[in-house]
């Protein structure tokens, strides 16, 4: 089975599926891959008219695998940066696709999670869902997502979160404007229910010359250098023993060596 799935109705409604809910659908090779494929074809193809990002199984998306990250972070130079590359462009296509995008978020959001929700345009959550921004506690930083972060939820909250590794709710995210609105559990398809009918009334081309413009007035469109600076940031970060020893100590289920026990 696929690790992302993809349909498209017969109104141009495309549903993109998170499918690896064993691992409650952290990411890895296959699941970058799978999403900028999903990503580059959705993008051409002019039957679609608006974009549903859901998670299969308990919970949304869980962030990176870390084990995977960890066989990354062991290969050389130009292996991680490939994967840091990859993992960029799908939240910039993802971020930059001309048709609206809309994320359906139950259980755990958490790091590439809140990254791919950030450059969703529209993003509903159920009232049990969890969110947290917690790659430093790993040893490593969230680079690649944090423009799309930035302009969900600002600098000033950004800076918070991302240090703090803090988890927050769902009605906390709406606060600081990560999500938009939030539903009982089990009521996210009645939620997206009037979204998508208010989008297909619309003018296609007036939708996404609305977003376009949007994005260009607010300055959203990542420039090609801050691209590569923030993936080669990525790259390295993943590379430094620090970033190893949070790893082991995720794998070996213990704290990481610069945790500084309480006294007793």
């Amino acid at each position: 089975m696929s690790a992302v799935l993809s349909t498209t109705d017969e109104r141009g409604v495309a549903t993109v599926i998170l499918n690896r809910p064993e691992v409650n659908n952290a990411y890895n090779a296959e699941v970058v891959a799978g999403l900028l494929d999903t990503f580059h074809g959705l993008s051409v193809d002019d039957t679609v008219r608006v974009i549903v990002i859901r998670g299969n199984g308990k919970h949304f998306q869980a962030g990176a695998d870390l084990k995977w990250l960890a066989q990354i972070g062991a290969m050389g130079a130009a292996a991680n940066l490939a994967t840091s590359q990859r993992t960029a462009t799908v939240v910039r296509v993802l971020n930059e696709i001309k048709v609206p995008t809309i994320a359906l978020v139950h259980g755990a959001c958490i790091g590439g999670g809140t990254g791919i929700i950030a450059a969703a345009d529209i993003v509903i959550a159920s009232s049990d869902a969890m969110f947290a921004i917690n790659e430093a506690r790993w040893g490593v930083f969230a680079s690649v997502i944090f423009p799309q972060l930035n302009a969900a939820i600002g600098a000033r909250q950004l800076r918070r979160y991302a240090v703090t590794c803090e988890r927050f709710d769902a009605e906390r995210a709406k606060v600081l404007g990560l999500v938009h609105e939030v539903c009982k559990p089990g009521e996210l398809d009645q939620a997206l229910g009037p979204l998508v009918e208010g989008i297909l009334r619309a003018g296609p081309n007036a939708v996404r010359n609305t977003k376009r413009s949007v994005m260009e007035c607010a300055e959203e469109f990542l420039s090609d250098d801050l691209y590569d600076y923030i993936v080669q940031q990525h790259a390295d970060a993943r590379q430094t023993p620090e970033a190893k020893e949070g790893f082991d100590s995720f794998i070996e289920k213990r704290d990481p060596s610069w945790y500084p026990k309480a006294s007793d």
